[in-house]
């Protein structure tokens, strides 16, 4: 006859087995409430960000670093696309029409849109702005009209030709004051 074998060890195995799926499901239940609240805070940040896009029409706009615009893709990648660029320090005017952010590599031209320009709106050198608005290719036309309009002199009209693009600004922010 064939002796009857004792099954005692299985049923130990079985227990751990049980206490380690106890285990498993406990774990997962926790990483499922943890998954909920990143649910709910992400849901909280975009109502926040709607209430923020209602306020400020431009809040869409593609945010860039200015070195962005003239290193690795450069600014023709941005081509008329609607851009904010961080705060950056002012290096000088270009005439009445914008003025260059100051940047390690060269220069880039912000111009004032015409609403700017009618507002008076104006970057000091020196001082720290972030800058919301297109970037266009720029061309010897543009420079042209600029002259001829009498917001740029001579020596601003072949500074300006350098440059391959330039923002064509709609809102411009102070960082000390917040107001374009």
């Amino acid at each position: 006859m064939a002796e009857k074998a004792s099954r005692r060890g299985a049923v130990d195995l079985g227990v751990i087995l049980m206490v380690l799926s106890f285990a498993v499901i406990g774990y997962f239940l926790y990483w499922l409430q943890g998954q909920a609240a990143i649910e709910r805070a992400s849901t909280a940040v975009v109502e926040d960000s709607a209430a923020a896009m209602a306020d400020d029409p431009y809040a869409a706009a593609t945010r860039v670093t200015a070195s962005d615009l003239v290193t690795g893709v450069g600014a023709g990648a941005f081509t008329g696309q609607t851009v904010r660029v961080e705060p950056t320090a002012v290096a000088s005017a270009l005439g009445q029409q914008g003025f260059w952010l100051d940047l390690p590599q060269s220069p880039f031209l912000v111009a004032y849109s015409a609403q700017l320009l009618a507002d008076s709106v104006t970057a000091t050198p020196g001082s720290r702005v972030t800058v919301t608005g297109t970037v266009v290719a720029m061309t010897d036309s543009v420079a042209a009209s600029w002259f001829e309009a009498g917001r740029i002199g001579e020596g601003d009209q072949l500074a300006a030709s350098f440059a391959t693009h330039f923002i064509e600004a709609v809102q411009i922010q102070t960082a000390s004051r917040g107001g374009n």
